[in-house]
C-alpha cells in the first residue's frame, strides 16, 4: 500500500509541476518585476528601515512589521533551507541552486504584490476578526465568480500547511547524530524513539499552539533571528574555512544550470523545474501562506506590508539557501547517492567542521524547524476558520499535533511529494489572484509614495 501511494504522489507532483505551473511562478515574477517598473528593487534599503518603524496602536491587525516578517520567515526558514537545498542537488544537481536564485529573485516583486493585496483585502471571519491572506483577497477583491478559488486555496492551505517535512527531517537528523551513536536505537529499527521524539514535540506544539497568534508572534520575533544568525556564523565558519573551493562551486552551479549534467541526466528542464520547486518550498513567493502572516500585521498601509514582505526571499533563498548549499558542494558529500535530505547536510558540516558542528546544526537546525511547525498550525488553522467558521478553528490544533506525531515516522518521499503537490495547488490561486488584482497594487503604491515624499 505505501508504495502505491508514494508512486500515486510521485506521478502526481509530476503533473502538477509541469511547465504552466512554472510558466505561472516564473512569468508571473517576471510580469510583476516589469509591470512595477523594478519598484520594489529601488526601495530595498527603505523596506529594512520600516522593520523596526514605531507601529500606530490603532493600527489594525494584531502584529508589527517585524513579528510578522519573523512569523512569515518562520514559515520558511528551517528546512527548506538545510533539508530542502539538500533536496534540490540531490534531484537535480548543483544547478538547481541557480534556478532557486532566479525564483528568488523573481520572488521579490511576487512577495512585493501578494502581501500588499493580503492588507489591502483583508476581511473579517465569522468572530469579526481582520484576517489576511489568499482566501480573503479573493473573496475581498474579486467578484463572487471567483469565490470557488478562494476555498480552493484554503483547502490546498490546509493540507500543504501540514508539520509532517519538518517533523520528519527534525526527527531523522536528532537520530542520525545523537541516538544512533548513542546507542539509544539502531538504523533498522528505531520506529519507537521516532514515535517518541514525535510525542515530545507534539507536547511542545501544544503549548505554544494554546498561546495562539501572539505567543506566536513573540516567540518568532525572537527564535527566527537569533537562529538564523547563528545558522549563517556556522555556514560562514565553514566556507571562510575553505574559501579558496568557493568559486569552484559557484562555476559549478552556474555551469550545472544550463548542462543538467551533474544529476539530472543532461535534462536542463529536470534542473529548472526542481530549482523552483525547491525555491517554492524555501521562501514561499507565490504559494500564499506567507500572505497570511503579513496580512495580520498591525498597519493601515498597505504597500509598507509589501515593502517589508519581499525582504523574506532575500534573507531566505538569496542569503540562507546560498550557504548551506555551498557547504555542501565544497564538501562533496553531494556524490554519494547514499544520502539525501538533512543527512546530507549533516554530513557536509560533518566533513569541513568536525568539531561539534553536527551538535550545533542539530540544535539550530531544530529551533528553526519547530518555529516553522508554530507557523503551519497558524496557517493551518487560518485555513480551517474560513471553511468552516473561526469558532471552530482552535480545535484545530488537537489534529495538528496529531500529525506531528505521524511526521516522525511517516517515509520522507510520501512526506515530500504531499507537500510539493499542495504547494502547486496553492500556487494557482494566489498568483492568478495578484495578476488580476496588480493594477489596483501600483494605484495603492503611487498614493503611498507620493504622500510619504
Amino acid at each position: 500500500m505505501q508504495a502505491q501511494i508514494e508512486h500515486f504522489l510521485q506521478q502526481l507532483v509530476g503533473f502538477l509541476w509541469g511547465l504552466p505551473l512554472v510558466f505561472l511562478l516564473v512569468g508571473g515574477g517576471l510580469f510583476f518585476l516589469f509591470y512595477s517598473r523594478l519598484l520594489p528593487y529601488r526601495h530595498l534599503g527603505l523596506s529594512i528601515a520600516l522593520l523596526f518603524r514605531h507601529k500606530d496602536k490603532d493600527d489594525p491587525g494584531q502584529l508589527s512589521h517585524f513579528q510578522a516578517l519573523s512569523t512569515a520567515l518562520s514559515g520558511t526558514l528551517g528546512m527548506g533551507n538545510v533539508s530542502g537545498v539538500a533536496l534540490a542537488i540531490a534531484m537535480g544537481g548543483p544547478g538547481a541552486i541557480f534556478w532557486m536564485w532566479v525564483s528568488a529573485f523573481l520572488g521579490i516583486a511576487t512577495k512585493f504584490y501578494t502581501c500588499t493585496l493580503a492588507v489591502m483585502y483583508r476581511g473579517r471571519d465569522s468572530r469579526g476578526q481582520w484576517q489576511g491572506g489568499p482566501m480573503y483577497v479573493i473573496r475581498e477583491g474579486m467578484t463572487r465568480r471567483w469565490r470557488p478559488f478562494a476555498y480552493f486555496f484554503a483547502v490546498a492551505g490546509l493540507l500543504g500547511t501540514m508539520p509532517i517535512f519538518q517533523v520528519n527531517q527534525l526527527v531523522q537528523v536528532i537520530r542520525d547524530i545523537i541516538a544512533i551513536p548513542a546507542g539509544m536505537t539502531t538504523e533498522v529499527d528505531h520506529f519507537h524513539f521516532d514515535l517518541g521524539v514525535g510525542i515530545v514535540l507534539a507536547g511542545l506544539v501544544l503549548v505554544v499552539g494554546l498561546g495562539k497568534l501572539p505567543r506566536l508572534g513573540f516567540v518568532s520575533a525572537w527564535l527566527v533571528p537569533t537562529m538564523v544568525l547563528a545558522y549563517l556564523l556556522l555556514t560562514f565558519t565553514v566556507i571562510i574555512q575553505h574559501i579558496d573551493a568557493v568559486p569552484a562551486a559557484l562555476q559549478l552551479i552556474i555551469v550545472d544550470a544550463f548542462s543538467g549534467q551533474a544529476v539530472a541526466g543532461g535534462v536542463v528542464g529536470a534542473v529548472i523545474v526542481t530549482g523552483i520547486r525547491r525555491a517554492a518550498f524555501s521562501n514561499e513567493a507565490g504559494i500564499g501562506t506567507e500572505a497570511m502572516a503579513h496580512g495580520a500585521a498591525k498597519t493601515k498601509e498597505p504597500v509598507r506590508e509589501g515593502m517589508v514582505a519581499m525582504l523574506g526571499p532575500v534573507i531566505d533563498t538569496l542569503i540562507v539557501c546560498t550557504c548551506t548549499a555551498l557547504v555542501i558542494l565544497i564538501s562533496g558529500v553531494w556524490q554519494n547517492t547514499d544520502y539525501d535530505g538533512i543527512t546530507l547536510t549533516a554530513e557536509a558540516f560533518k566533513l569541513l567542521f568536525p568539531q561539534g558542528s553536527s551538535w550545533i546544526l542539530v540544535l539550530i537546525v531544530g529551533l528553526l524547524s519547530m518555529s516553522t511547525v508554530f507557523t503551519f498550525w497558524y496557517y493551518g488553522s487560518k485555513c480551517l476558520g474560513f471553511l468552516i467558521g473561526a469558532e471552530n478553528q482552535d480545535r484545530y490544533i488537537w489534529i495538528y499535533i496529531l500529525l506531528v506525531v505521524l511526521g516522525a515516522i511517516a517515509s520522507l518521499q510520501v512526506v515530500m511529494s504531499l507537500i510539493d503537490s499542495m504547494y502547486a495547488l496553492m500556487a494557482i490561486p494566489t498568483m492568478t489572484a495578484a495578476i488580476l488584482l496588480a493594477p489596483k497594487v501600483n494605484a495603492e503604491a503611487q498614493r503611498y509614495f507620493k504622500h510619504s515624499s
